[in-house]
């Protein structure tokens, strides 16, 4: 396949703009926040002896670059676009025409077009392309960390995997090294956490504003897009906004069922905003025009109750076992509709670690420990199985040396809570 850069010609791109004096980056060194970031993915592989990663995953490569590019695009075509990192050297291969994305970026020390290994682009050819990319890829890492290197992938299709392990080189999986990395924010990260969560309130407050009967589920979230992309953040990861009883059980996804009187309203969030970093947060309303029932007080009530309790037990060097153990008993009526994890990690999506139920733990947990600069989700869900309604609530905290800050700011309804 040629390698084509559309771009090649033009004299104008020298002083191409990233755009960094926008408002959601006052007072954030963004150059630091990358620098730290990339350095983070360095320290854990070289705990884990592993002299290269490849990267296709767009979440990390802007993790460890701070670059982006059609990220939703990339997430479906992950041979367009990838990271080659070690130790000293970071080689972004970009998506054809698109090289000069990276310029002037600190973390990045050369850009090269992308060999796009998928069927798409080569059809019948695909294992002789796979094969060909596998050996250009193994030449270059020789070149930069010595033949036989140990090599974490994260998202490749199998073919180059395989072709590359054929190369001679030890494959290992780059997810665990890249999600510790994340898991730990700097004080400069967390400037870029709380931008995001700034504008996404922004956009849920806008959305609480124009809950009325009559609208459709559809066109009440769509609120919540037009405020996110208006203040730069980069689209909702989910279809979680529903209605009356389609708020029970959980994870039904956003619909253009019409908006009732009366009716419960829950949301989870789940923007990917300003700087790519995880806004997540859920709320639950309800649409008026009377008062909210003893029921759908009751549930709130239950739900705010999990929420507040889990928070407050929280603190640095807990295992994830003693807080599964500790944390708040779901009532026997709202296990079964139990949301799936008690707690998780956040930062530029939902990351490591899951903090399961005392009840799940057993099938699903696995221990570590909650450790200062971590942010993370509490979560609840309450609602009986073969329930009319439900009630979604979600607090993003950061654990500092001592407890944790309370992140997500946006109020709880006090028509709900008396």
């Amino acid at each position: 396949m040629p390698e084509l850069d559309w771009h090649a010609e033009r004299s104008d791109l020298d002083g191409l703009a990233r755009l960094e004096r926008t408002p959601e980056n006052e007072g954030i060194d963004l150059r630091a926040v990358r620098l730290y970031r990339q350095g983070r993915v360095r320290q854990e592989m070289a705990k884990r002896g592993i002299g290269a990663v490849i990267l296709s995953d767009p979440v990390n490569i802007r993790y460890a670059t701070g670059t982006r590019n059609m990220q939703v695009f990339s997430m479906r075509n992950a041979p367009s676009r990838y990271l080659l990192l070690t130790a000293d050297r970071s080689i972004l291969f970009e998506f054809t025409g698109c090289l000069h994305l990276a310029d002037g970026f600190e973390t990045v020390d050369e850009v090269r077009p992308a060999k796009t290994a998928s069927f798409v682009a080569a059809g019948p050819h695909i294992a002789e392309r796979e094969r060909a990319w596998a050996a250009d890829m193994a030449d270059l890492i020789a070149g930069l960390v010595g033949t036989g290197a140990t090599v974490g992938l994260e998202r490749l299709n199998a073919g180059s995997a395989l072709a590359l392990r054929d190369q001679g080189l030890h494959i290992v999986d780059a997810q665990e090294p890249v999600e510790m990395a994340r898991a730990i924010k700097s004080p400069e990260e967390m400037k870029c956490v709380i931008a995001s969560l700034r504008a996404t309130e922004v956009g849920v407050g806008k959305l609480r504003d124009a809950i009325r009967p009559g609208l459709t589920e559809a066109e009440l979230w769509s609120v919540l897009h037009q405020s996110v992309i208006a203040q730069n953040g980069d689209y909702v990861e989910t279809r979680l906004l529903n209605a009356g009883e389609r708020t029970n059980p959980w994870f039904q996804e956003t619909s253009n069922n019409v908006i009732g009187e009366n009716q419960l309203i829950a949301l989870d969030t789940d923007v990917v905003g300003c700087h790519g970093y995880y806004a997540d947060f859920s709320r639950t309303f309800h649409s008026g025009p009377d008062a909210p029932t003893e029921t759908q007080r009751e549930l709130y009530k239950v739900a705010h109750e999990q929420v507040q309790y889990n928070m407050g037990i929280l603190r640095p060097g807990m295992s994830f076992r003693d807080y599964a153990n500790a944390a708040w008993d779901i009532p026997d009526k709202y296990y079964a509709n139990r949301y799936y994890l008690s707690a998780h990690g956040c930062g530029m999506t939902g990351e490591y670690p899951y903090l399961y139920h005392h009840g799940d733990f057993p099938d699903a947990g696995y221990d570590g420990e909650i450790l200062p600069g971590m942010t993370l989700c509490v979560e609840s869900y309450i609602g009986e199985e073969g329930g009319r309604e439900g009630v979604k609530l979600e607090q993003q905290v950061l654990v500092t040396d001592t407890g944790v800050d309370l992140l997500s700011q946006f109020p709880f309804e006090d028509a709900l809570l008396r």
